[in-house]
């Protein structure tokens, strides 16, 4: 029973990690648009920290292009201060009641920065991936310790933690590869 729990909570908390990682490299800016560029954006609404998702319709509709479709047109002036305040580093466009940015390509250094900065991140995943398998193992090896578990389970379990840990490194490997494919399109 106490195994079950320990793989469970091992196994919550690399997906976690896994979020984290598709999350942060969401919001890394490539050549190409999205939405989860804006994503920590807050704008300043009626003197209240606002997320711009809740005050604003945000589309791609070019693949170099994010249109904000704002709902209130008194917020303008706050969500192009905000977006200037970003460090995204995209000048908005105001264009009638909608703001667009046009996200100009990458030159060729920026891009291996990028690709340099990415690596950082999933090597940085990896790490906090191994650190969860430490921590599992060893409570697997205390239950062993206190005859909670035989020496057979403990082996069991720990190559079910192994096998667990080098299939969510692959899952990183492979969002790192899509991610440096993305950043090197042209």
């Amino acid at each position: 029973m106490e195994e079950k729990k320990i793989y469970q909570n091992m196994e919550d908390h690399m997906n976690k990690t896994i979020e984290t990682l598709r999350r942060d490299l969401a919001s890394i800016r490539t050549g190409r648009a999205s939405t989860a560029l804006l994503d920590g954006i807050m704008v300043n609404y009626y003197e209240t920290p606002t997320p711009l998702k809740q005050i604003a319709s945000i589309s791609i509709p070019e693949s170099r292009q994010i249109l904000i479709q704002v709902w209130d047109k008194t917020a303008i002036p706050e969500i192009e201060k905000a977006i200037n305040k970003s460090d995204i580093g995209i000048n908005p466009v105001v264009d009638g009641q909608n703001i667009r940015l046009n996200l100009p390509p990458l030159t060729e250094e920026r891009r291996k920065d990028l690709v340099k900065h990415v690596k950082k991140m999933s090597e940085d995943c990896k790490v906090a991936i191994r650190n969860i398998r430490r921590d599992a193992n060893e409570k697997i090896k205390h239950a062993e310790k206190n005859h909670e578990i035989s020496e057979d389970d403990s082996k069991r379990d720990q190559d079910r933690i192994q096998k667990t840990t080098d299939n969510f490194i692959s899952k990183i490997d492979q969002l790192l590869q899509i991610k440096e494919k993305e950043i090197m399109e042209f």
